[in-house]
């Protein structure tokens, strides 16, 4: 295959883990997985994976329309908190601004690139074994996830304290633990699920398309 048949079928692809966000963000309940006591998210895994096959660049363009969807969602179908996604809506006097497209946008395009040297990393470290492709998807798999829910927690709490505790009805001190209870009972939930499905379909795919970028 020629170079540029190479940078064709990689658009192609990243056209298609693109597209595969939208169905999922745009899809009612597609995007979530229900366990009962929370909806954990999957749509981060298309970023994982689309970053793991076609490199932490795509990795970072799919982690950035991950993020232009959040910021349409908290536009255009707000809740109480969402100017913290979004600078164009405001609730009680409070407003989303540049902070906004921080928290939006700058997690999102870490996920992948997270991932990627991530699972290069782990790969690396493990040398031959047998089990290094597995455990290393399962590594960017969490990774990926993890990067997500504490930069976005973590964006929340450093540029949006007092006013994300108001519009939640919550004492100032009180956010810390919220912080954390969002990270143990909806991050490690979302990461582990994420693990688990980032390690199968990576195995899948890599069967049929052995990339040399994955080592």
């Amino acid at each position: 295959m020629n170079n540029r048949n190479g940078k064709t079928l990689e658009l192609v692809q990243l056209a298609l883990f693109a597209a595969i966000i939208l169905i999922m963000v745009f899809t009612p309940y597609l995007g979530y997985i229900p366990l009962g006591f929370m909806n954990a998210t999957i749509i981060h895994i298309p970023v994982i994976i689309g970053a793991l096959f076609l490199g932490p660049k795509k990795g970072a363009i799919l982690g950035f329309i991950f993020g232009l969807t959040s910021l349409f969602n908290n536009t255009f179908n707000p809740n109480v908190t969402s100017f913290v996604f979004s600078p164009f809506y405001t609730v009680g006097g409070v407003h989303g601004g540049i902070s906004s497209l921080i928290v939006c946008f700058v997690p999102r395009i870490l996920i992948g690139v997270v991932a990627y040297y991530v699972y290069k990393a782990v790969f690396k470290a493990l040398g031959n074994k047998s089990s290094a492709k597995t455990i290393a998807f399962a590594a960017a798999g969490v990774s990926g996830a993890l990067t997500n829910t504490i930069l976005v927690m973590s964006g929340i709490y450093f540029l949006f304290g007092s006013s994300y505790s108001a519009a939640k009805g919550l004492a100032a001190d009180s956010l810390y633990k919220l912080i954390f209870t969002v990270i143990g009972t909806q991050g490690i939930p979302e990461a582990i699920i994420a693990g688990v499905i980032v390690t199968a379909v990576g195995q899948v795919l890599f069967k049929f398309r052995k990339l040399e970028r994955l080592g």
